[in-house]
């Protein structure tokens, strides 16, 4: 069972306004570090050590492997729990995951064992495994073209975005990744101190659901359209990316190679289409 951990803090703080303060209490996002660990017949060993926001923390594990390209589907999976420490306190107990998986040696990591700390704000480092990668991949094109997405469709994904983002209206300090329906429908909305940690979850609530590949569907993040992200929406199927910031020059890359219509600055009824404006009605 995953735990409820808290994904916010109270404290103290001092508001200024002009010349006057006052004393009040506030709310920060909470940032744990979750170890990720993987086993395979007699074979464990550390993935990936992550900051991240308690909770959703198997959806966030979940994703990560599957992004990775660790994991295919839900069968590779045996078991997903939490190694707790007695020794740590009530939090911190729960800041480590162990994957069993469904086969008697540990997969190939290659190029993508991060060996092994993530960050809330890391990627694959360096241009050449970004080539690499980009190469070795291919364009899936048995997904189906025959949508399009109206303008008042896309319009509206801002605000009802913007809306359930409950951490964000507490803290001010999360990014998130929603995804919608065709019809601009939202299905899930995922928050963490990390944007690439909120695509991880969001691919992983969706692994979990069995709504993988996700090609009949729209991804909106906040922040900026990294590479990073764009190479999970790869992962995940995706063929429309919504972000409310800019985009990359790698993050276009990867549109451009698969076929991902790739929106910036969606908010207040206007946007740039970067790649794939076909997709638009």
């Amino acid at each position: 069972m995953e735990h409820r951990a808290k994904s916010k803090v109270a404290l103290p703080v001092w508001e200024f306004s002009g010349r006057d303060k006052k004393n009040q209490t506030d709310y920060v996002v909470a940032e744990e570090p979750l170890e990720i660990r993987l086993r395979a017949g007699n074979e464990e060993k550390i993935l990936a050590l992550t900051m991240r926001t308690p909770g959703a923390d198997f959806d966030l594990t979940l994703g990560f492997l599957f992004c990775e390209g660790i994991i295919s589907d839900l069968s590779t999976v045996r078991s997903i729990s939490y190694c707790i420490r007695k020794d740590l306190g009530e939090e911190q107990r729960y800041n480590s995951l162990l994957v069993i998986l469904n086969q008697s040696q540990l997969p190939e990591i290659g190029m993508f064992e991060r060996h092994f700390m993530t960050s809330s704000a890391c990627g694959v480092c360096g241009r050449v495994a970004v080539d690499l990668w980009v190469a070795k991949k291919k364009e899936n094109r048995s997904f189906p073209f025959n949508w399009k997405i109206p303008l008042d469709i896309l319009y509206k994904l801002p605000e009802e975005f913007q809306a359930k983002q409950r951490l964000f209206k507490i803290t001010g300090g999360l990014h998130a990744a929603a995804i919608f329906d065709l019809k601009g429908n939202l299905i899930e909305i995922k928050e963490d101190v990390g944007r690439h940690n909120a695509m991880d979850k969001i691919v992983g609530y969706a692994l979990r659901e069995g709504l993988l590949p996700l090609d009949q569907h729209i991804v909106m993040v906040s922040g900026r359209a990294s590479y990073e992200l764009l190479q999970k929406a790869y992962m995940a199927g995706l063929r429309f990316f919504c972000s409310v910031s800019a985009p990359s020059s790698l993050a276009l890359l990867v549109a451009q190679k698969f076929s991902i219509t790739l929106v910036g600055f969606l908010r207040q009824k206007r946007f740039n289409v970067y790649h794939g404006i076909e997709r638009i009605a």
